[in-house]
């Protein structure tokens, strides 16, 4: 016997016995399931402290320059916050000076700072608003952990220290602002957004699943495997966390999925037993049934669903890769629990699975499916050409306005409100200064054997300053020459502190940090293009000296690096996307037309969500019925990657779900048309109840705080919404019937 007839028939093999198995041994699986949820559910208690908000990027130049910054320059300002201080007068006055050292006294105090820098160090008048107030900039040493780790003592510090001066000033108020706090204060706000999410969908989820079912204990199964599979997959989420650095969006993106693919593959295993107990009579005969049927189509959907989180993976990018882990975990679990323990724990139910039914249902009404959806069926199958075109038509032309899409950091107040980070950027954007937090950080780097208090090298960091200094795209540059801004400074270099001089000059003197701050004018994303600018300047022609080198770093150029980056790999992950998906496809069906119809209609689905993105969120059409003040602008770069790969696999799953049946109804003799009809009967009010399930889920993300998830979550809704009503039930049905006999070659049917 050949390899290849030998290998199908121990698949085959596997196949008839691992159902078998799942019923009979019941008991095991469920003490099986329990020692892993012993081991792993714990390690999600508390998982959002071990998260990162930050992204990384460590290929990346701005990565660098920071990483650069730490190593090389032991600069104590590489990670800093600014603490706001309104409510008190400014330290030119005597109370005023007197508050400030009192505060820099105690803040110096907490385990972690490193450095401080304000008016009592220097008569720079950009630690003063413009508008009233001041600000201290204190440098941070976490010593290897998140720095994030550092802000509550900070926090509790400025607490103590707002109770001690109320008596002297009553309107005083300090908070903490930066890249720190707000990544803090975001990551807050994101579980909080994905824990209320999850109570607004949990009632409506039952209610919908109360529905679908008509029974209470039919509905608590599915949502008890979705649940389930969220624990699971944080476990381990949580577990690596401790190793490896996952970003806060992991706890978001699996609540997400792990509630709507969990329901989904679990309401179609309850729907297949129920239809087989109705058959059949007996439990065990069900249960095998449903584990067979639904384990085969819930494991040819997971396939493209899982391929679109993997590609993920490609991205280096924490945020991106943090996604895919997630979407992989939770999917992985979903699917496992639909097709082991459930059909086991369906099998010992048997017959009180329609225990505490709400309403009467006729058993073989539910074995024959729906004669609503069967003459809808028909309808389609009978003018398949108009039901093409006009349910086709509107979705190009929404689809149309995706090529408007435009990705960057959205204008606008979008940051979550009520923090104290928030409140105090408010305030450093009132006082004039909130261009400090976006300072680009520009390190020249000398050739072999140059030195920065060698007449050459001063003199390259000269020309470099000034030709900085002359773009009047910056407020200031803070330098060491701009500190001795003449024609004799380098003489005074060795009268410069050695901390202020460790934090502009690397500890062996190879290389100056310009620390560029942009004029208030510039928005964040004219900030991002002078960073993309500044890495085209002729550093050698500009310094006059061969060998030198200039780096960029920065909040502006991390957020260019981020746009870069995903620009350079969408593309790459679409077309790896795409062709695994039609190879799943085509393997799984055997079949060339429902492969590449599958991978169209799912284009179409994603396409019409874009073009959602941009009418709603970028434009502003409707933007305030989602707590926005206008349009956006834009998109976030992260969100049209996330959305077509979740989007392209889930989408899948409703494809599969109806192909199957209607191959299985044109293996029982029936033609066409009629399979058309039998197989939209079967299936229809599962597509239509899971989908309503995962529209609930991913639209109760849009009502959180958080911009990102809020853009997520309704480009992940309209995309299900189309594709459960539009493409499945009008334009997929109609192509099949098009398609005819052809939509089975070259496999055939067998």
């Amino acid at each position: 016997m050949s390899a290849e007839p030998a290998r199908r028939g121990s698949l085959r093999a596997f196949a008839s016995r691992w159902p078998e198995a799942v019923v009979r041994h019941p008991w095991l699986l469920a003490g099986i399931w329990l020692a892993v949820a012993a081991v792993l559910v714990p390690q999600a208690i508390h998982i959002e402290r071990r998260l990162e908000v930050a992204a990384h990027m460590p290929r990346e130049e701005a990565q660098r320059v920071h990483d650069d910054l730490q190593r090389r320059f032991r600069s104590p300002f590489t990670d800093r916050v600014l603490l706001v201080v309104e409510g008190v007068p400014v330290p030119t006055t005597s109370e005023g000076r007197e508050a400030l050292e009192t505060i820099v006294r105690e803040i110096k105090k907490v385990p972690g700072v490193a450095g401080t820098l304000s008016s009592l160090d220097t008569r720079d008048p950009i630690f003063a608003g413009k508008n009233g107030g001041f600000l201290v900039v204190v440098g941070l040493d976490s010593k290897g952990k998140p720095v994030e780790d550092l802000l509550p003592g900070l926090r509790d510090t400025t607490r103590a220290l707002t109770d001690k001066l109320r008596p002297s000033f009553p309107q005083v108020w300090l908070g903490w602002t930066g890249e720190v706090p707000l990544n803090f204060d975001l990551r807050i706000a994101s579980a909080a957004d994905a824990r209320a999410a999850e109570l607004r969908v949990l009632p409506l989820t039952l209610l919908l699943l109360l529905l679908a079912f008509g029974g209470a204990l039919a509905a608590v199964l599915p949502l008890g495997v979705g649940l389930f599979s969220i624990a699971l997959a944080l476990g381990v989420a949580g577990w690596l966390a401790r190793h490896f650095t996952i970003s806060i969006f992991i706890q978001t993106i699996t609540s997400m999925i792990g509630l709507g693919l969990g329901v989904d593959y679990a309401l179609l295993t309850v729907s297949r037993f129920r239809e087989a107990l109705a058959t059949r009579g007996s439990a065990r005969a069900a249960g095998e049934e449903a584990a067979r049927r639904a384990g085969w189509t819930i494991l040819l959907s997971a396939f493209p669903v899982t391929i679109g989180f993997a590609a993920l993976l490609t991205i280096p990018l924490s945020e991106q890769s943090s996604v895919g882990l997630a979407g992989l975990l939770v999917t992985l679990f979903a699917l496992l629990l639909s097709v082991t323990l459930l059909p086991a724990v369906l099998a010992l139910l048997g017959h009180r699975i329609d225990w505490l039914r709400l309403r009467r249902a006729s058993p073989v009404r539910a074995a024959e499916g729906s004669d609503r959806w069967r003459h809808w069926g028909r309808r389609i199958t009978r003018r398949p050409v108009l039901a093409l075109v006009v349910a086709s038509a509107p979705l190009l032309l929404l689809a149309a306005q995706a090529r408007r899409l435009d990705t960057g950091i959205p204008f606008g107040d979008w940051l979550p409100r009520g923090s104290e980070s928030v409140r105090a950027y408010r305030a450093l954007q009132t006082m004039g200064r909130e261009n400090l937090i976006h300072s680009l950080r520009v390190v020249l780097d000398l050739p072999p054997g140059v030195k920065l208090d060698s007449e050459e090298g001063w003199d390259a960091a000269v020309r470099l300053y000034r030709k900085l200094k002359s773009d009047d795209r910056f407020e200031r540059i803070q330098c060491l020459p701009a500190i001795f801004d003449r024609p004799d400074g380098l003489r005074f270099l060795p009268l410069l502190s050695p901390a202020v001089r460790r934090t502009l000059e690397a500890s062996d003197g190879s290389a100056t940090l310009f620390e560029s701050i942009p004029a208030e004018r510039l928005t964040p994303r004219e900030q991002g293009a002078l960073a993309r600018e500044l890495r085209t300047w002729n550093v050698v022609a500009i310094t006059g000296l061969s060998g030198t080198r200039m780096s960029v770093g920065g909040r502006p150029a991390f957020d260019a690096d981020y746009e870069d980056v995903v620009a350079r790999h969408f593309r790459r992950v679409v077309v790896l996307v795409v062709v695994c998906t039609f190879l799943a496809l085509f393997a799984g069906f055997r079949s060339l037309l429902v492969a590449v119809k599958a991978v169209l209609l799912n284009l179409l689905s994603v396409g019409a969500s874009f073009g959602a993105l941009v009418l709603v969120f970028q434009e502003g059409y409707g933007a305030r019925w989602f707590g926005l003040d206008g349009p956006t602008g834009s998109i976030f770069p992260i969100i049209p990657v996330l959305v077509f790969c979740i989007v392209f696999g889930l989408s899948m799953d409703y494809e599969v779900i109806l192909v199957a049946r209607v191959a299985e109804a044109r293996r029982s003799g029936l033609g066409e048309s009629d399979a058309i009809a039998e197989g939209l009967a079967r299936t229809a009010t599962v597509i239509t109840s899971a989908a309503a399930i995962m529209i609930a889920v991913f639209a109760a993300f849009t009502l959180g705080s958080f911009l990102p998830i809020k853009m997520l979550g309704f480009a992940l809704s309209v995309a299900v919404l189309i594709d459960a009503i539009a493409v499945r039930m009008v334009i997929g049905p109609a192509l099949l019937r098009l398609a005819g006999r052809w939509n089975w070659w070259p496999g055939g049917l067998d």
